[in-house]
């Protein structure tokens, strides 16, 4: 295997590992809306520290074995348009991830509080994180652009 077949590799396995980490999210916050239950919250999101080192590892992976993708290979150029709108998409989806999980997290952990001193009664300061409009909207941006990036990779316009 030559550079460019590895750097393909790693690119496709670090987009592989940001799409089952925005599942994992997805299934949380899907099973978890409006929940003021401390045990059920606790439940899914204490998979939320997993699911952030594996987003961590595609968000970071695919942006720098992307680049250096369009770096590495004659065909394609850094400055290539899709290039450029996968990147700016790319800061989009990491920006707007990293701020919709911030009521989540803080839903988990008072739940995982509640839940280690043997309180499962509903709480209402769990229920407003998990109803947090904001949160889900900043989600579901996050989820659909990286679709959109998922596209533009595939047939990469212009190219």
């Amino acid at each position: 295997m030559d550079l460019y077949q590895w750097l393909l590799a790693l690119h496709v396995l670090a987009a592989a590992s940001l799409i089952a980490a925005l599942t994992l999210f997805t299934v949380m916050v899907l099973a978890t809306r409006g929940s003021d239950r401390p045990s059920t919250v606790a439940r899914f999101w204490g998979l939320g520290r997993f699911g952030t080192i594996i987003v961590s590892i595609g968000t970071l992976g695919t942006l720098f074995f992307g680049i250096w993708l369009a770096i590495d290979a004659d065909a394609y150029q850094v400055w290539d348009a899709w290039v450029l709108a996968a990147i700016v998409l790319w800061a989009i989806a990491s920006a707007a991830g990293q701020r919709s999980g911030v009521p989540y997290q803080k839903a988990g952990e008072r739940a995982r509080e509640l839940v280690a001193s043997g309180n499962d009664a509903p709480d209402a300061e769990i229920g407003a994180l998990m109803s947090d409009q904001r949160a889900w909207v900043l989600h579901w941006v996050t989820v659909v652009t990286t679709l959109v990036i998922l596209i533009l990779m595939v047939y990469k316009p212009g190219a």
